[in-house]
């Protein structure tokens, strides 16, 4: 009988120094690279975000799978793959098909927070956190982004989940599995792309040492669980909610009939054709904001080390 083969793991040199030197690093997911954002405008948002973090002394690690290797962290030319080839969309289950045939893909939420675990980094910025979808009591569709988080000490800064799903659902779900959600300056969860959802929080945090203060406190306790940093636009920044909310009817009009991993990608784009592209500009707005949001936790997090 053999041993277990070595973990397919890859730190960036970037990412290996800061590590080692106790510095600042943030996860980024690739999937908004890869399927979230039109081309070319994709790969200049990728850059764009790894240098909002450059730009505050903060070491990014964009996260993807590249021939069978889970990267952390990636070289300008693998961003370039991952903005231009037509590669799939990872969760954590696909993982092992993935690496045993030596392929290719981009990360959702869940894949990214496990990798970013296995390599030590414990900060990740994204868009939105998948959630509970509406109709789950029959179709029992809920992202894996919530189970995984449940299971890796990585904090994710959110700007809620998106408002096609059902979000007091959602909510329910992360408190069963035990999940700690903290408001950014706020006891509101937000709705992506509106400030609130309507739904009160527990706990809110005023700063990113507040937030290292519990993750700190979490290791403490032993616990190996996430914590999830609700971040809203500021209101001047939201989409607004009439258009917001005409879009959305419409959209989940249009989605009757559909099912299964076809819903989500058709009501996104739908919303952004039917809001004549203002949803994917506040789309990039929330992800930029996460970001600089994220970029303060990592580094009260590394001093707090």
């Amino acid at each position: 009988m053999t041993g277990a083969s070595a973990l397919p793991l890859s730190l960036s040199p970037d990412v290996t120094e800061a590590l080692d030197a106790g510095r600042p690093v943030v996860a980024l997911e690739s999937t908004i690279i890869s399927h979230g954002l039109p081309r070319p405008r994709n790969l200049e948002a990728a850059r764009d975000f790894e240098a909002i973090l450059r730009d505050r002394g903060v070491t990014p690690a964009t996260i993807a799978v590249l021939d069978g290797v889970l990267k952390v962290g990636l070289t300008d030319a693998e961003l370039v793959r991952i903005a231009e080839e037509d590669i799939v969309k990872l969760s954590v289950r696909d993982l092992p098909v993935v690496v045993a045939r030596g392929g290719s893909g981009a990360t959702t939420v869940a894949a990214t927070s496990f990798i970013a675990a296995l390599g030590g980094v414990r900060v990740f910025a994204t868009g939105g956190l998948g959630g509970v979808h509406r109709g789950a009591n029959e179709s029992f569709d809920e992202s894996a982004d919530l189970t995984v988080l449940a299971d890796v000490p990585v904090t994710v800064v959110s700007a809620g989940v998106k408002s096609i799903l059902d979000i007091p659902a959602t909510l329910e779900r992360l408190e069963t599995l035990s999940v700690t959600v903290v408001g950014w300056g706020t006891e509101e969860f937000p709705s992506f792309w509106l400030t609130s959802s309507g739904e009160r929080l527990d706990w809110s945090v005023p700063d990113g040492a507040a937030v290292a203060a519990v993750m700190a406190a979490n290791d403490a306790l032993g616990r190996r669980t996430g914590i999830l940093v609700a971040n809203p636009l500021p209101r001047e920044d939201q989409l607004d909610p009439a258009v917001h909310d005409a879009a959305l009817a419409q959209a989940l009009a249009e989605s009757e009939g559909l099912s299964g991993k076809e819903v989500t990608p058709f009501l996104l784009q739908r919303i952004v054709e039917i809001t004549g592209g203002t949803s994917l500009e506040v789309n990039l707005e929330i992800a930029a904001n996460n970001i600089r949001v994220a970029a303060e936790i990592a580094t009260a997090w590394a001093a707090h080390r």
